[in-house]
């Protein structure tokens, strides 16, 4: 679609909208009255008034109401309340003597009574009957004289009165109910519905001191003036004193940029410091790129005065759900924010922004303010405004836009990274675009038809735009800082930030990567990722998310090393190190042969090793270095798989939550992980079962160079702890002093320890050992570094062929590799761990060291290392070959193997026959299930001696 329609008038469009008589009533309203301060004074000072209006006014109409009701009751009832006042003092006096005295003394008793509650009525109603008397008797002889002259009214009255007296007495005598009320209430009613307001031959008229209502509001009046004085002076102090002119955002000068660095002051990103915008005027902006913008950030952009009673009625309620003040800014109101005003979030900085909106809008055209916003606004790194914007993702000028890059750019703003079609979720600044467009249909901008054209067509995005280095790297830092920081202080807070990368292992890294994929196309390998830690600190030296970041075909924005992919095998260090610490030994011997599992309510399952043999008995070391699939299913299910994923999530694995979705091949890669949660995996074990904290960030400063955030840890120090492999006795104690003033050191560091540091030793020390994985990958394969005999790794390759990794570390860098396919296409069958990952495993660890020389792994205290018996795994006997293996001090062997008790031949060949076993589903100690009978024999012997 190109820039222009011929077939649609946009301005037939907007033209009934864009300007309503009532915007001009309000516009010329606001210019009269002239600052929007008076304007909003003006409108409370209203309000106000109306208030003390409707108040007075059911205030006289109280004042009338209890005026006549006195009026009623007052006039002279001389001659009922003579002869009624006998009868009420000779019953109060009876029931005052017929009450014991005592209780009228207690504090406490004397409203727990019935009988107390109606004395003290009485005598307060003799009280009033005597005042009344005294007064009427004064005017007695004046009713005789008048007597003859008693109208129909008056007589009436008297018996009206009387029924009241009579009805009151009754209700006296007995407990006094809701329904006695109503009784006294049609009393009164009736005695106004006769129209009986005042009798003045039996009583002068009530002098009631009159109300003034007009004084009345005077008072009301000066307390509102008081008030709405304060809050004028509170909104003028706080608001209104210091805010900025108008005209800054012509005068102003622009954001500084945020500069992100290797650790060693190599710029990787770089935002402007006087941005990298190149400003345009509107009518260069097509009308496609206005209304995507209009239609998704301010739809009532033509039709509010700079702020909208919608959106910041919407906002109130998002905010009272979830506690912080967002949301409901017009593009008015945000070009004030980014531009005029902090990015604090508090009200004072909201009233202060809608009271510059209602200012800019006084000041500047529409048109003039949406220019300015389209080109202040963030489009995501650099790109700053729509024309940089433009070149940035179309490398094209902004007038050439049609109306699907039109729609995809004017969804950026919002979150520039998280909608980035260079960032690592490139679908969602699709998802972004087709919001963009439906808004524009609601709003009548387009057509459904334009729409959905929009929506499929292809998108061709410019290549190698930008002087980024490090990509899928500077987007993982720029996603920490964002959650760290505001959006609007990392792109243009002028932030200084010192990375942990180092430039130097990154580029190594990407020129390995793009220079070995070249040779595994005919494997049908597309794709790789690389990560290089430092154990001791959890710093990471390099990330390379993909092949080539900007290659549109193979998703490589994509950043690998944060999507769950299966590991393979080389997960199985987590089963082992959760065996080795329950119990189990590198010299355990496990059974590799066919075996089928049955486990209730799940499908039968017979693992298989990767070429399809099997070794029979075997030991625990063996198994882990030749990466014997069946010896590690029979482990797992030895102990459990809730076990394992205990275990994984303590060394670091986040995407295993709930065990129910996990069986017995977990050990084999079948929960999906993360590159970089596998890598912290193998740091943990290099770091002697302390798990690092990752960080990416070395240091933050402001524009002002005060220090945000800065990341200190001390790496352990260099300690020589070789023992002689002859010694099998414990780790001296000056040894062991050492080694702990070595772990010592690394405190500072934010880290757990999740695992015994002699189990850690123990994996790492299997895992360089080459005589002991060579059956399986040869003596001389790309698992061995040259003349650097202490590195440990192991490989892994997913069931389908859909992921292959290799995973080696020393003490000072862990360094993980996959390769595989996007699109999660199988790889050819002949790829394995040597000949996928491993090659540019094998480059990048032999470059990293080659400036460092062999050395050995220190040795934590509490391990000894004694020679066993290689078939059995007890202690070396006649006749049988002996080896060295490494034991927790506590779970060393105590019995020594006897000849008749192994035959070389038979134990290293497979049972004839495919056992089958039900799992038990309940039980702790099933240690003995899969093991050989020289093993059970051992555990027994064991037991035995311990009961």
């Amino acid at each position: 679609m190109g820039s222009k329609n011929p077939k649609t008038n946009y301005n037939e469009i907007l033209a009934p909208a864009l300007v309503p008589k009532a915007f001009k009533l309000i516009s010329r309203l606001l210019v009269f009255v002239g600052k929007p301060f008076f304007f909003l004074f003006s409108l409370l000072l209203i309000i106000s008034l109306s208030i003390i209006y409707i108040t007075g006014r059911i205030l006289k109409a109280l004042v009338v109401t209890l005026h006549s009701f006195f009026t009623l009751i007052f006039p002279s009832i001389s001659k009922y309340l003579t002869l009624t006042y006998d009868l009420i003092r000779t019953s109060s006096k009876k029931i005052t003597s017929s009450l014991p005295q005592k209780n009228l003394k207690k504090k406490g008793t004397i409203f727990s009574s019935s009988q107390l509650k109606l004395k003290i009525m009485l005598l307060i109603l003799k009280r009033i009957i005597n005042n009344l008397l005294r007064e009427s008797l004064v005017y007695f002889k004046k009713i005789k004289v008048k007597s003859e002259k008693l109208s129909w009214k008056a007589e009436v009255f008297l018996l009206t009165l009387e029924k009241l007296i009579s009805k009151f007495f009754v209700i006296l005598k007995t407990k006094f109910t809701f329904f006695h009320l109503l009784e006294l209430l049609q009393i009164f009613l009736l005695a106004q519905k006769i129209k009986l307001l005042r009798l003045s031959y039996f009583l002068p008229k009530l002098r009631i001191r009159k109300f003034s209502i007009l004084k009345f509001l005077t008072y009301i009046f000066t307390f509102s003036l008081i008030i709405l004085g304060m809050a004028g002076a509170f909104f003028w102090f706080y608001v209104i004193r210091d805010l900025p002119s108008p005209q800054n955002l012509i005068s102003r000068k622009m954001a500084v940029s945020t500069k992100i660095y290797d650790r060693n002051g190599g710029l990787l990103y770089n935002i402007y410091r006087n941005q990298n915008r190149t400003p345009v005027s509107l009518r260069n902006i097509p009308l496609e790129a206005r209304l995507a913008t209009i239609a998704i950030e301010d739809a009532e952009f033509y039709n509010h005065p700079g702020f909208s009673i919608k959106g910041i009625a919407r906002a109130s309620l998002k905010n009272l759900r979830q506690g912080e003040l967002t949301g409901g800014s017009t593009i008015t109101q945000q070009l004030v924010k980014n531009t005029l005003l902090s990015p604090e979030k508090t009200l004072v900085r909201k009233l202060k922004e809608i009271v510059l909106a209602v200012q800019v809008e006084l000041t500047f055209s529409k048109d003039q303010i949406l220019e300015m916003y389209m080109n202040e606004v963030s489009y995501g790194g650099t790109a700053y405004g729509v024309q940089t914007a433009s070149l940035t993702y179309f490398g094209k000028d902004i007038k050439d836009l049609n109306l699907a890059e039109a729609a995809l750019l004017a969804g950026l703003p919002k979150s520039p990274t998280y909608y980035s079609p260079f960032g690592p979720n490139p679908e969602k600044a699709k998802e972004r675009q087709k919001e963009v467009l439906k808004l524009m249909k609601i709003n009548g901008f387009i057509t459904e038809k334009q729409k959905k054209s929009a929506e499929t067509h292809e998108i061709k995005f410019a290549q190698n735009q930008t002087s980024i280095k490090a990509p899928h790297y500077v987007f993982y830092v720029r996603e920490l800082l964002e959650q760290k920081y505001s959006k609007e202080l990392v792109e243009a807070g002028g932030l200084e930030v010192t990375t942990s990368l180092d430039l130097q292992i990154q580029n190594l890294a990407e020129n390995i990567v793009k220079e070995e994929i070249e040779k595994l196309k005919s494997l049908n390998v597309t794709n790789a990722a690389v990560l290089v830690l430092n154990p001791k600190t959890g710093e990471v030296l390099a990330m390379v998310g993909s092949k080539d970041y900007f290659s549109i075909a193979e998703d490589g924005n994509v950043n690998v090393t944060l999507r769950p992919r299966q590991p393979g095998s080389s997960i199985k260090v987590v089963n082992y190190a959760n065996a080795l610490s329950n119990g189990l030994t590198p010299a355990t011997i496990l059974n590799d042969a066919p075996f089928t599992f049955h486990v209730d309510g799940q499908e039968p399952y017979t693992p298989k090793n990767y070429e399809g043999g099997y070794r029979g008995n075997i030991s625990l070391r063996n198994a882990l270095a030749e990466s014997r699939n069946i010896p590690a299913v029979k482990t797992l299910a030895l102990f459990g798989v809730e076990s394992m994923i205990e275990m994984g999530q303590k060394m670091g694995i986040t995407t295993w939550e709930n065990p129910n979705n996990y069986g017995l091949s977990l050990t084999l890669g079948g929960g999906e992980v993360k590159l970089l949660d596998l890598a912290t995996v193998y740091a943990t074990l290099a770091n002697y079962g302390k798990r690092p904290k990752l960080s990416a960030l070395l240091k933050v400063t402001d524009t002002n160079q005060n220090v945000l955030e800065e990341f200190k840890c001390d790496s352990i120090n260099e300690v020589d702890l070789v023992k002689d492999p002859k010694d099998t006795d414990v780790v001296s104690a000056a040894t062991e002093s050492a080694f702990n003033n070595a772990l010592n050191d690394v405190q500072n560091c934010q880290g757990k320890q999740v695992l015994d540091p002699r189990i850690a030793f123990i994996i790492t020390d299997i895992l360089h050992d080459n005589n002991a994985r060579s059956l399986s990958f040869g003596i001389n394969s790309l698992l061995v570094i040259p003349n650097h005999k202490e590195v440990a790794v192991k490989t892994g390759t997913s069931n389908d062929l859909r992921d292959n990794l290799a995973i080696g570390y020393t003490q000072d860098y862990v360094v993980a590799v996959w390769v595989g396919n996007n699109n999660n296409s199988p790889m050819a069958r002949i790829s394995s761990g040597v000949t996928g990952a491993t090659p540019i495993w094998n480059k990048i660890m032999t470059a990293l060291l080659a400036q460092q020389s062999n050395h050995d792994w220190p040795i934590p205290a509490g391990l000894i290392q004694v020679p066993i018996c290689s078939f059995t795994g007890t202690l070396a006997c006649q006749g049988c070959p002996a080896k060295m293996e490494w034991f927790l001090e506590e779970n060393k062997p105590k019995l020594a193997c006897k000849q008749e008790w192994f035959n070389q031949k038979a134990i290293l060949t497979p049972p004839p026959q495919n056992q089958n076993v039900l799992l038990p589903t309940q039980g702790n100690d099933r240690r003995n299930q899969f093991l050989d009978p020289i093993l059970n024999l051992r555990y027994g012997k064991e037991k035995k001696n311990r009961r």
